[in-house]
């Protein structure tokens, strides 16, 4: 039951030559910028979305420029692989060569309810002999059905931009034709017009084939593994009689298997047929099994044969995995690793943090399945696919990362790894993007608060109900073995275990307003949403039920009387006659960064002021905000807001910003002499320049951490956790150039630029 058409046959050679092929692009890695060509499947009907084909998958492509792509064009589309609700597509699609009309049109695939899924998500598919679950008309506007083919449902999801909305809904059988989409865990059809759903009519004949109970559509591969005999359930859906005429072998294997295929299926009826399978060898044995029959679209129905010889275990890869290694993107927060392929099926990558003197060490083992995330001696598991390009999920900045990849041929359970350690790939992520974002802010001046407000604001605005798709899909979410997922809960440290793809009420997390939304000048500025609301410098994921409502708009303080609530590491208590929310130390100077950031960005907007509210301290936020300086995570998360904003957070990157605002009326407050240069004139670092050993101080404070940085913005040496007078560095194995030193201190960072010869 499989109508797939060989689109690659209408592409040039030139084009074929500039474009990947759309199965190759949708094993590559979140984040990259592809090429790819097909023909386009769907119009303006479903609004900037285009869904395009080739001869091996589909994808969808989003953007404003794609309007006049029209239904059937061949299109040549650059854009970045982005995952939204689950469906992968290019977004944005920064660019596209139309080739007009295509001279063969993608056929839809017909498929059964069962097969829906991750492999044809992007696709043209149909279904046939189905009946929507609903009765009456659809909604108007966009909604969600279902289809049920008796034992299957799946859900059909209807466009308010389509003409389908507010028509009456089908009753008995009918055929529905549509693109195959996904919203978070569910699959989902979705029809262009009124004209892809009519009443079924049963064909002469259709064929289908079941192995195992389980639908294995022409084209697909079966795993045999190691069973000598194995059931074959041919179906025929038509009001004719199938005849099926044999079966043949093709392939290097082909001798090892058998089938005696010469039967008649009734309308509307099965038979079982049986494949034997004798190995001959050790290894992989591979054969491609054709059933003649009378359908006239699918004969032969073509199975790919996957045997598994002698010694339980697919063959090893022949070539050793490739140690050519690129990193197209390198980033505080994302990184994206490409590596030539050494024709095995699949590759396993493990990675770790380190400063790159310490390898990857353990290996996979044969006949066993990894997943993202699984452990394997020091490292965890950062890929496991077909593809040789990856991005490993959760990189935070100023940090150093090793790699070893892994070939391996096999399906689950007969892996067959190269077991050779490969030799490590090391890359560290950079460090704050600053550059002269803060060229002509001066400090010093009284206009200081008006002139950073009017730097960082007005900026772009990213819907509230978009923070799942920006932040929680493409950062927040982390690796956690057996190839599950996990949150954390920013308030409390709660590390909330789930399958993907993470949903708020299925995980029970919310997006918390850090300056909380009735502080807001302009509350309520949910409806419609204003920037304020949805700013992504302020929303943080927290458990619903166990931090974001008990903190509700409680100010953040110190507890320094009686807990009347906690959970983990975020408490309810008093601070003197005060109800106050506590957070986990670790996210208190993050907590008082966002509050500063929304004061100042939105002050005076409307003509209004954005003081705290009487009862927030500032002072508690100014001591929480120096005494945790920001951490990695905070600044690849912070770098990572700036690209989708296009603002920064003044406080992450200067801490002693904070001193020269009176947050509790936003007024400038000419400090005597400020922090930042009280820190300044009493930081010395010695000798310059430096070939040995480094010296540093802060005549009267404890250096309490240092960073070392060089011009690029990477972290070479890095340590927390001192209480030191004078920091004593040696510097020997560091090659000559120029770096910056950054130390820590109880009132904040102070950084200055060295040289070492």
């Amino acid at each position: 039951m499989r109508k797939l058409l060989p689109l690659l046959g209408i592409m040039t050679f030139s084009q074929m030559l500039m474009a990947q092929t759309i199965e190759q692009v949708r094993n590559l890695g979140i984040g990259q910028t592809v090429t790819v060509t097909g023909v386009v499947t769907n119009g303006a009907e479903l609004g900037p979305i285009r869904y395009m084909q080739d001869g091996t998958a589909g994808i969808a492509c989003y953007g404003t420029n794609l309007a006049s792509v029209q239904q059937g064009d061949s299109i040549t589309a650059t854009g970045v692989l982005f995952e939204f609700s689950g469906l992968l597509e290019l977004s944005p699609t920064n660019s596209f060569i139309n080739h007009g009309q295509a001279t063969v049109q993608p056929t839809p695939l017909q498929i059964p309810i069962a097969s829906a899924g991750e492999s044809l998500e992007g696709q043209l598919v149909r279904l046939d002999n189905v009946t929507f679950v609903q009765t009456g008309n659809f909604a108007t506007g966009n909604s969600t059905v279902q289809v049920n083919d008796g034992s299957n449902t799946l859900d059909v999801r209807i466009n308010g931009s389509t003409n389908i909305d507010g028509s009456a809904i089908p009753s008995g059988p009918v055929t529905v034709i549509g693109l195959m989409g996904q919203y978070n865990a569910n699959y989902q059809l979705v029809p262009r017009s009124l004209a892809d759903i009519f009443p079924y009519v049963a064909p002469s004949v259709e064929i289908n084939v079941k192995i195992n109970g389980v639908d294995v559509l022409s084209g697909d591969t079966y795993v045999v593994g190691t069973t000598a005999s194995t059931d074959i359930t041919i179906e025929n859906y038509g009001v004719q009689n199938l005849n099926v005429s044999g079966a043949s072998f093709s392939g290097p294997s082909a001798a090892e298997y058998s089938c005696s295929a010469n039967v008649t299926v009734g309308p509307t009826s099965s038979q079982v047929i049986s494949l034997q399978f004798t190995p001959a060898g050790i290894g992989s044995r591979l054969a491609t099994l054709s059933i003649a029959n009378n359908d006239n679209d699918e004969n032969p129905y073509i199975i790919h044969l996957y045997g598994i010889g002698t010694n339980n275990l697919a063959t090893e890869p022949i070539n050793p995995e490739s140690n050519f290694i690129t990193w197209p993107v390198v980033t505080p927060y994302k990184l994206v690793c490409e590596f030539t392929p050494s024709g095995a099926e699949q590759y396993l990558v493990l990675w770790k943090e380190g400063d790159g003197t310490s390898p990857v060490q353990g290996y996979p083992l044969d006949g066993n399945t990894y997943k993202r995330g699984d452990v394997i001696g020091n490292a965890k598991v950062a890929y496991v696919g077909p593809g040789t390009s990856f991005s490993p999920r959760h990189v935070v900045a100023n940090t150093g990362y090793m790699f070893a990849i892994f070939a391996f041929n096999g399906p689950d359970g007969y892996q067959n790894y190269d077991q050779t350690i490969p030799a490590g790939a090391y890359i560290n992520t950079l460090g704050s993007q600053v550059g002269n974002y803060y060229d002509g802010i001066y400090s010093g001046s009284a206009s200081f608060l008006g002139d950073l407000s009017a730097l960082i604001n007005p900026h772009t605005s990213i819907s509230y109900y978009n923070y799942l798709t920006t932040m929680m899909h493409q950062y927040e979410v982390r690796d956690t073995t057996n190839g599950q997922s996990y949150v954390e809960c920013v308030y409390s440290g709660e590390r909330k275990v789930f399958n993907d793809p993470f949903a708020w009420s299925a995980v029970g997390y919310s997006r918390e307003h850090t300056y909380s939304h009735s502080w807001m000048a302009t509350y309520p500025c949910d409806n419609p949403e204003k920037p304020e609301y949805n700013d992504q410098h302020n929303l943080w994921p927290t458990n619903l039920q166990q931090a974001n409502t008990p903190r509700s708009n409680l100010p953040l303080m110190d507890i320094d009387g009686n807990v009347v609530f906690n959970y983990l590491g975020g408490s309810v208590g008093y601070s003197g006659n005060q109800l106050v929310y506590e957070p986990r130390p670790e996210q208190k100077g993050n907590a008082a960064r966002s509050i500063f950031y929304m004061a100042t960005c939105y002050n005076g907007q409307s003509g209004l002021t954005w003081e705290l509210p009487a009862n927030q301290s500032q002072e508690s936020l100014k001591t929480w905000h120096f005494n945790d300086a920001p951490d990695n995570y905070e600044i690849a998360r912070h770098e990572y807001v700036y690209a989708l904003q296009g603002n920064r957070n003044p406080f992450i990157d200067s801490a002693y910003f904070a001193c020269h605002i009176n947050f509790a009326n936003m007024t400038y407050l000419n400090c005597d002499m400020g922090l930042e240069e009280k820190l300044s004139n009493n930081f010395s670092v010695f000798p310059v320049p430096a070939s040995q050993t480094l010296y540093a101080q802060v005549n009267g404070l404890e250096i309490t951490g240092y960073q070392i940085i060089d011009l690029q913005g990477r972290q070479i040496g890095a340590a927390q956790d001192l209480n030191l007078p004078v920091l004593t560095l040696p510097i020997n194995d560091i090659k000559p150039g120029v770096y910056y030193l950054k130390v820590n201190t109880a009132y904040g960072q102070v950084q200055r630029e060295f040289v070492i010869e």
